[in-house]
């Protein structure tokens, strides 16, 4: 699983639309944006800033979303909002019913500035998703620390 840039996307997109002229339309799968916890309602997109490890207490690197009906797969945004460049850690979850959860993304990101991607990631088979969790930040890479991002998850059926 890799974040795509969104001008790889586009490429490929193009390419496959001038290869695929004669094929039939393709059908867009129905996703719909989850609901932040903690969130005000007003938006489903989470902005943040990488704050450092903190001695007496958990730095704010995790933001959950709400999974309330179940979804075949699911998207992960995320969006540099520096004007620099960042590396940034990205781990994600899947959160289950059952209390237990799954690491399903772990790697270090470095897109352009106000550029980013999304990950597709699957649901495992008679496990019930209640949460999905992206963490940016890590004690072991401080090197993001100062840098806002934004995020956002979609369930797709």
């Amino acid at each position: 699983m890799r974040f795509v840039s969104p001008r790889s996307v586009l490429g490929l997109a193009a390419g496959a639309a001038l290869m695929g002229l004669a094929a039939a339309p393709a059908m867009a799968e129905p996703c719909t944006f989850l609901s932040p916890v903690g969130g005000d309602g007003a938006t489903n997109i989470v902005t943040k800033t990488i704050s450092p490890g903190n001695p007496l207490g958990r730095p704010n690197w995790n933001t959950d979303f709400f999974v309330t009906k179940p979804y075949s797969s699911y998207k992960l945004f995320f969006t540099a909002n520096s004007s620099v460049s960042a590396t940034y850690p990205i781990q994600a979850f899947l959160k289950f019913s059952d209390g237990s959860s799954l690491q399903v993304y772990n790697k270090n990101f470095t897109p352009d500035p106000g550029s980013g991607g999304s990950v597709r990631v699957k649901t495992v088979p008679g496990k019930l998703v209640s949460q999905v969790n992206i963490k940016v930040g890590a004690t072991d890479n401080m090197a993001a620390t100062g840098f806002t991002y934004r995020i956002s998850v979609q369930g797709c059926y």
